[in-house]
């Protein structure tokens, strides 16, 4: 059993939770993930693992409360423990060597852009961060960001926090300014991904984005998450989650992700109605 050691709220639809988890966080890295269960008979969830303290022995995850299997997880408070709690999974995140790179978050990806930006930022990088949000109320890890960043570029969708806009529009900017980046590094949505891709591209900037599909086991079994990166077939439980953006076929990775729309508005309907009937 994995305790919770730490829960906040950091806005009304993403919670930060720190697990008792020694074994992980002596081996965790920026880049990887976790696959916990809630509960004996609940679903296998992959999440990025959002920090690590070594010497506590804890490990950060930051989840949008989306469907059933979140909204679970959310009912767990300090001091419960979760059934599983397995990782690290995935392959590290390649930093060693970057100099200079501009790390793009868009919504709760922020939780997985700010590790990286983090162990960038140790290593003696010059990280130009660009974090962006729908709206003000949306905004996590501003601080965090600021802590480990050279320059920190705020965006939103209605202009209510930061400049009005896309993180595309700041790092187009970024780059017509004459900033020279090793490295572009994207990680949200997918199709802030993908135009974050298309717009490096033009200017031939190395550009690495975290992908995060249907996934089960976390071991390459199941094939759930497979992707196309150059032609090829990836699974990104094992050969990512980072793939260069260049090479990803973000059309399709879009077309899979959507395949279980409503089964899992079903099962989110349902946890609703059993969640409401354990408060009446």
């Amino acid at each position: 059993m994995f305790k919770i050691v730490e829960k906040e709220a950091l806005n009304p639809t993403v919670t930060k939770m720190v697990v008792e988890a020694p074994l992980v966080a002596r081996k965790a890295q920026p880049g990887q993930f976790i696959i916990y269960r809630a509960s004996e008979d609940g679903e296998r969830v992959p999440l990025t693992i959002a920090d690590y303290d070594r010497e506590k022995g804890t490990v950060t995850i930051i989840f949008q409360i989306v469907g059933g299997s979140t909204m679970e997880l959310n009912t767990l408070n300090v001091g419960d423990s979760l059934v599983d709690f397995v990782g690290p999974l995935g392959m590290p995140s390649h930093l060693d060597g970057l100099k200079k790179v501009a790390v793009v978050g868009g919504g709760v990806g922020c939780a997985i852009a700010y590790p990286t930006a983090k162990r960038l930022h140790e290593l003696g990088a010059e990280v130009h961060s660009i974090i962006g949000f729908r709206n003000q109320d949306l905004v996590i890890l501003e601080k965090e960001f600021e802590d480990v960043s050279t320059r920190v570029v705020k965006m939103s969708d209605d202009g209510s926090w930061g400049e009005k806009g896309l993180v595309t529009n700041a790092l187009e900017k970024l780059i017509e300014e004459g900033n020279q980046y090793d490295e572009v590094i994207a990680i949200g949505p997918i199709i802030m991904m993908k135009f974050v891709s298309e717009l490096t591209k033009k200017h031939n900037i190395k550009t690495m984005v975290s992908m995060n599909p249907i996934m089960i086991d976390g071991t390459g079994m199941c094939g759930g998450c497979r992707l196309t990166v150059g032609g090829e077939t990836k699974f990104a439980c094992v050969d990512g989650p980072d793939f260069d953006g260049h090479l990803v076929d973000f059309d399709e990775a879009m077309h899979r992700g959507s395949m279980y729309r409503d089964f899992e508005k079903h099962a989110r309907e349902a946890d609703c109605n059993l969640l409401k009937k354990e408060v009446e």
